[in-house]
């Protein structure tokens, strides 16, 4: 009885452990952008290495609804998010996404959970004569790409000559404006008062009327609509029950556009009203430096495991290509000749976009060791032009006295040839590390995490670059600097000893 006794509880104790592991593996992630900020996403000051705003807090309740795990974050570039979730980085994009027919036509979207509006901001002296889109005829008009502000300004270029302008962020549009390198700017209310609260209420005013009016979404890939279909009646009873509201109460963005938005979800067919919300979140403030550093230490790291990782990469491709291009057939060099032009010609950043999106079909790699291999293979033609040219650099005589002495091609390479050409190679080498170590902030469009994203994440929180832009700065100049002083002293050692 003791010997089945124990079976069944080992029995037991497995069935256990896989239910955890399963009801584990159900855990919701979904992903947004920290860097678009408060009130929709921001790295909470209080512990970076976490995120916060209304966004976080209805994927949360999102999460409780579907009876799943914590809901889990994952980092993505906005406009990357559609990508990404057909990809399948994670099943939930929530991050400010708009409401669009495309986005409707390809993916799957759940039902509206919040109106925006969309509103003109100009400054304070243009307040009188600019009243809407007709009064800015022939002016420069900047909003953020991909979204309804900035088709609504490429659909209003012809009628009324208006000059679009596109950022990739909602902080350097404001900071023109007020400069006076825009003369408006045309962005969801929410972004636009969080704005004006960052500048101290000065500089700029928003205009009252809207100029279009949207709705927030969660994107799914099309593949998910059955879970689109559950996440839509946990919506409908986050209404219901009000936590919806206290939700967008909580960061104060509620109004009374909300109540008729979710009227009209629940009893199609009620009206609406249109009264302005309140930014709520406020940024952290620079103060708050040292709270950041655990994050950007991390970060850092990861920037500089990828950049050893794919320069060992670079060097070993890049030996096989030099090699191919001196001692191989005609195939082979014609081959490792266009390849090389092809990489060197081409920007890094398209290389990234091929690699992770464009080859998900073929094969999915994670986002981190894509980027290992986009930055190994670039920087492998690189690599392989150095030694060849080193290579080629050591004297024609030491070559023909090695064949005279009846040494072999390859015990030339590897007795003659090789050893000093790592001594033309080493400097050059050693400059390309540290090129790659700050190409390797282009990562974080393929929603990698490295030094620069963090960094641009605070900014965001704080609302400057001062701070953040100094802390960043000072890491990479110490991460850079020892191996820009070891590629003087390679230079200086060995070319005295190759003269």
């Amino acid at each position: 009885m003791n010997g089945a006794g124990a079976a069944i509880g080992c029995v037991c104790g497995i069935a256990l452990g896989l239910l955890t592991q399963h009801d584990q593996s159900r855990a919701l992630v979904w992903g947004g952008d920290a860097e678009g900020g408060a009130p929709f996403v921001e790295a909470d000051p209080a512990d970076p290495s976490t995120v916060r705003g209304f966004d976080v807090e209805v994927a949360a309740r999102i999460a409780g609804g579907l009876r799943h795990g914590p809901a889990r974050f994952v980092q993505v570039q906005w406009s990357n998010i559609d990508q990404s979730v057909e990809r399948g980085d994670f099943a939930l994009g929530l991050s400010g996404v708009e409401d669009t027919p495309v986005r409707r036509t390809r993916h799957a979207v759940t039902l509206p959970y919040f109106e925006f509006r969309e509103v003109l901001a100009v400054r304070t002296a243009d307040q009188d004569r600019i009243r809407g889109l007709r009064d800015l005829r022939g002016r420069r008009v900047g909003t953020l790409g991909a979204t309804i502000a900035y088709e609504l300004l490429l659909s209003a270029r012809d009628s009324t000559g208006i000059i679009p302008v596109s950022y990739d962020d909602d902080v350097h549009p404001y900071a023109d404006l007020v400069a006076g390198r825009l003369d408006a700017v045309l962005l969801d209310h929410i972004i636009a008062q969080r704005a004006l609260k960052r500048n101290g209420n000065e500089g700029f005013v928003i205009l009252p009327a809207a100029a279009a009016i949207g709705h927030y979404v969660g994107v799914l890939a099309k593949r998910d609509s059955a879970l689109r279909d559950s996440i839509d009646a946990v919506l409908r009873e986050a209404m219901r029950d009000g936590s919806l509201e206290q939700i967008f109460r909580r960061w104060q963005v509620w109004d009374d556009s909300q109540g008729a938005l979710f009227e009209r979800v629940l009893r199609p067919g009620a009206g609406g009203g249109t009264t302005a919300g309140r930014d709520g979140a406020v940024a952290a403030a620079p103060s708050r430096a040292l709270a950041y550093l655990p994050s950007l230490a991390r970060a850092a790291g990861v920037t500089l495991l990828l950049s050893f990782l794919s320069m060992a990469l670079a060097v070993l491709v890049g030996l096989a290509l030099a090699s191919g291009r001196l001692y191989g057939p005609l195939p082979l060099r014609i081959f490792t000749t266009g390849y090389i032009e092809l990489v060197r010609g081409t920007p890094l950043l398209l290389q990234l976009f091929v690699i992770y999106y464009g080859l998900a079909g073929v094969v999915r790699l994670p986002a981190f060791l894509a980027a290992l291999v986009a930055l190994g293979l670039n920087y492998a033609a690189y690599e392989a032009e150095i030694y060849r040219g080193a290579l080629e650099a050591v004297p024609r005589p030491q070559l023909e006295a090695g064949r005279t002495l009846g040494l072999s091609e390859a015990q030339i390479l590897r007795l003659v040839r090789a050893p000093q050409a790592l001594r033309y190679a080493m400097a050059p080498m050693t400059n390309d590390f540290v090129a790659l170590l700050k190409d390797s902030s282009l990562v974080s469009v393929i929603t990698v995490v490295e030094l620069t994203k963090q960094t641009a994440i605070y900014a965001t929180n704080v609302g400057s670059w001062v701070v953040p832009g100094l802390l960043c700065a000072i890491v990479y100049l110490a991460m850079s600097l020892p191996l820009s002083r070891l590629a003087r002293r390679l230079e200086r050692r060995w070319g005295g000893r190759s003269s």
